[in-house]
């Protein structure tokens, strides 16, 4: 896969699964997989339908085991996202500061 670029939507070729590219390094081809296929750009994406309850949420980001690639779910899916081959967790929330 080419290097990926903020903003760059990509589709799961085996369920309904939808992403956007927040964060990614420059320089690395890296290999996103969702239900152990590659994701591929969503604009000739093929639509699938979900096998089972949905694993990858929408709304949720995903961030690597690394915290250098970030992506944002835009259509929920039944396939796990993984970055090389590991999974990608959902980002936690950030502690909003005291307003003492």
């Amino acid at each position: 896969m080419p290097a990926l670029r903020p903003g760059e939507q990509l589709a799961s070729t085996v369920c309904a699964a939808k992403v956007v590219v927040v964060r990614a390094p420059a320089d690395t081809d890296l290999e996103l997989t969702c239900g152990g296929k590659p994701l591929v750009p969503a604009a000739g994406a093929e639509a699938h339908a979900n096998s089972g309850e949905p694993v990858t949420l929408i709304g949720k980001r995903y961030v690597d085991a690394a915290d250098t690639v970030e992506l944002l779910c835009t259509s929920a899916g039944s396939g796990e996202l993984a970055c090389g081959g590991e999974p990608m967790t959902i980002k936690a929330a950030k502690a909003l500061p005291a307003s003492d």
